[in-house]
This record gives C-alpha cells, structure tokens and sequence, in this order.
C-alpha cells in the first residue's frame, strides 16, 4: 500500500480506502464487514469512512463494530453530517445543534473517543457558513475531531470557507469528498486547482462508477441477477450508466486493461489516483477479495500514450451526465 497526506495535513491516508455507503448496516451483512475490514487491514488500507446518514446510524454501527478489535491509532476513520436523521427542522443541516448533537449520537454509535475526518456532507444554504465552520473548529477543539473537511462543496463554496477561516483564525478544512471517476469529471475544471490553492485534498468516492467500470456489466448482454443493478433499491444511481454508448467505452477500456494485463477496475483505480490532487480513492466491497483485487491499484503508473489512448476513448462520451 502507499499513502498520501490529506491536503496539506500531517494525516497520512492509504490510496485505497474503505466505505460503508450501502454496503453495511444489517445483521446479515456484519459479518461481511469484519470480513472486509480483516483484509483491508491485512492489505494496508487504514482509512476507512461511513456517515450517520447511511442506513440511519447502521453503517456507523457496523462499521464501528468491525474496527472494535483494532488499536485505536492505527487507522483514520471519517463520518459525516447534514442529512436529516429525524423528522424535526433541527434533525438536518449543518447549524451548531445538528453539527454537535450528531457529532455525539456518532461516535456513540461507533463506539469511539473521537472522529478522525469529519465531512459535511454537503453545504448547507440555510446556515451562516461562519456557524458551521466555528462549530467544528470547537469540536476539534474538545479533541471529538481531528479535521474537519466538506463533501460534494464546489469552488466558491470552499474559497468562501478558506476566506473565512482565514480571517478568524479558525483550524483550516483539509479535505472535499466528492464523487470522481472516468465518466464523472467536473472536479477538474475548478474544484482541484480551487482545493490545491487551499490546501485541500480529494477523498473521491464511486471511483468505479457505481461498477460499472469493474466490466460485470457488458454490452449487448443482459444485467447480472445478483449486481448492483438488478437491486431496485439502488439502481436509481446505475440506470444513467446502462446505456450502449456507455457500455462501449467500457468494453473499449477493457481492452487498454487486458494491454496493460491488469483489470479495468485497477486501470479506473490508477486513473483516478494520477491526479495529485487526490488523497484517496473509497471503494465499497461486499467480498475480501474485491478489495484484495482492488488495491492492486496503486502499484499500476499509466504512461502518457496509455492515458493519451484513453482521453480518446473517453471523448465518446464527453458530453455525458449521469443522473444523480
């Protein structure tokens, strides 16, 4: 494994990380988790994310149970706030009571001392930025975070935080999860240089497009029984995806992968990671050898001619915006 700082943090974060979007939260998938988690360890991933959002406080709760066994130290572990955890106008947001109150209901459910890397999970319209931005620095401050970082915030919405931070002398942001793969690209026009010039670094999640970059999915063919797709309680986000003009880049991918004679989940993996400007790719997985296989990823350098062949591959689909 190799790691990266988090922006311009000391905090050191394996390349390949670990998330818990839909992938734990019930009973039945616990097992799953701790088994995961046991080879992410064992592959040298140390940072792991969740979000009280996921499965209302489940994946938090999962999460937190597979990691009990593991010295404290020895991994980062990310959660979130901002989507509605109850039915009351204070139960959402990004206000001092939300951001406080969850921030303990969440390390209650992880059964931790405190939180690593703690995102909004997306900016909020209706709260003052400089509420948001003193509230997590008086979390930081009671040692409950150790950095606080945004999700899905464009350019202005972070220059906004870094002015503000600046002028009261408030501990900076370190970090922006937004999402970031070879079909979704607006990062790079502003988001990058904005948060390099910050000093923020991209935790990216679905890197391999909901994975539809990990080539289960084929042209001409029908969708496989047991993949992401075929469950309607989260195909909404993969539909976009399933089109033919899609499926063929793909399948033209595949082959610059079989050049390269690695997968084309590790070809998406290495493209997302040549950005400097990225911190770490998040990966979900259901199985220990996915993220056995995955990881594999940061040990794969694509040359110019092969980014070059697929920057043409890409611009069959340069004008395309999946539906999120």
């Amino acid at each position: 494994m190799k790691y990266r700082n988090v922006g311009r943090s000391g905090l050191k974060v394996s390349e390949i990380s670990l998330g818990s979007w839909l992938t734990y939260g019930t009973a039945a998938e616990q097992k799953a988790a701790d088994a995961c988690i046991a080879k992410a360890f064992e592959s040298g991933i140390n940072f792991f994310d969740t979000a009280n959002a996921y499965n209302r406080g489940e994946g938090e709760k999962a999460m937190g149970a597979a990691l009990k066994p593991y010295e404290r130290s020895s991994y980062v572990l990310s959660s979130k706030v901002y989507f509605p955890m109850g039915e009351g106008p204070n139960d959402r947001g990004l206000s001092r009571k939300h951001i406080f109150e969850q921030c303990d209901a969440s390390l209650k459910r992880l059964g931790v001392e405190y939180i690593d890397l703690y995102f909004c999970h997306r900016y909020d319209i209706h709260t003052p930025l400089e509420e948001t931005l003193r509230a997590l620095d008086d979390l930081v401050a009671q040692g409950k975070i150790m950095y606080a970082a945004v999700s899905e915030w464009n350019g202005a919405q972070i220059t906004e935080a870094a002015g503000i931070a600046e002028r009261l002398r408030l501990r900076p942001l370190i970090s922006n999860q937004p999402i970031y793969n070879m079909f979704e690209r607006y990062i790079e026009r502003e988001v990058l240089p904005v948060s390099a010039q910050k000093g923020l670094g991209q935790v990216v999640f679905s890197p391999l497009a909901q994975g539809i970059l990990t080539g289960k999915y084929k042209l001409g063919q029908p969708i496989p029984t047991e993949s992401r797709a075929a469950n309607d309680s989260v195909n909404s986000f993969i539909n976009s995806y399933l089109n033919d003009q899609v499926l063929q880049v793909v399948h033209d991918l595949e082959q610059v992968a079989q050049q390269l004679n690695i997968s084309l989940a590790q070809l998406a993996l290495a493209w997302v990671l040549r950005q400097p400007g990225v911190s770490s790719a998040l990966i979900g997985a259901t199985r220990p050898e996915q993220i056995e296989e995955n990881v594999k990823a940061v040990d794969v350098e694509l040359g110019p001619e092969t980014l070059e062949q697929i920057e043409v591959i890409l611009k069959q689909v340069a004008n395309f915006s999946p539906a999120r």
